[in-house]
């Protein structure tokens, strides 16, 4: 998730890319009729919106940066089987993340909404929001401190 933040704090998408669930598996895992198009036209579109939006909002918060790692509830993993949420292969869900950071020294945090283990490495699937009215970027409860998991569920 280091590479996560730098391309966070940077706005450089092809660090932040190394974090997010891979087109390979993404091909293999779905069961909807295009899924290289909602790939591309849905999760990498909605991802990068969301970077763009956490940019904007480290921008605002000082001038030096640094990551601190993710809080996670392991609790909160679930297996999500093969037939659930249009998958044909089951996989590990993480919902409710929290990427943290320092800016100018002092301790923030964002949401990171779902994370998905593949071949052993966990995964970026959905940023700021899963479901959105319209394409502008999301930023999952941005906090000062380490902020409150999100609740567990989804796919």
């Amino acid at each position: 998730m280091q590479d996560l933040f730098q391309g966070i704090a940077n706005l450089d998408l092809p660090s932040a890319v190394k974090s997010f669930f891979p087109l390979p598996a993404y091909l293999q895992v779905k069961a909807l009729t295009d899924n290289s198009f909602d790939y591309a036209d849905r999760l990498l579109l909605h991802y990068t919106l969301d970077l763009e939006a956490a940019h904007a909002l480290l921008m605002s918060q000082g001038t030096t940066f640094s990551f601190v790692g993710m809080k996670v509830d392991a609790a909160h993993a679930a297996w999500i089987p093969p037939g659930a949420c249009s998958n044909k292969l089951g996989y590990w869900h993480l919902p409710g993340s929290r990427l943290l950071y320092r800016a100018n020294g002092i301790l923030y945090s964002i949401g990171v909404l779902s994370l998905i283990s593949w071949r052993g490495e966990w995964y970026v699937v959905h940023m700021g929001a899963i479901s959105r009215a319209s394409n502008i970027g999301y930023v999952d409860s941005p906090a000062t401190g380490a902020g409150t998991l999100g609740p567990a569920g989804g796919c």
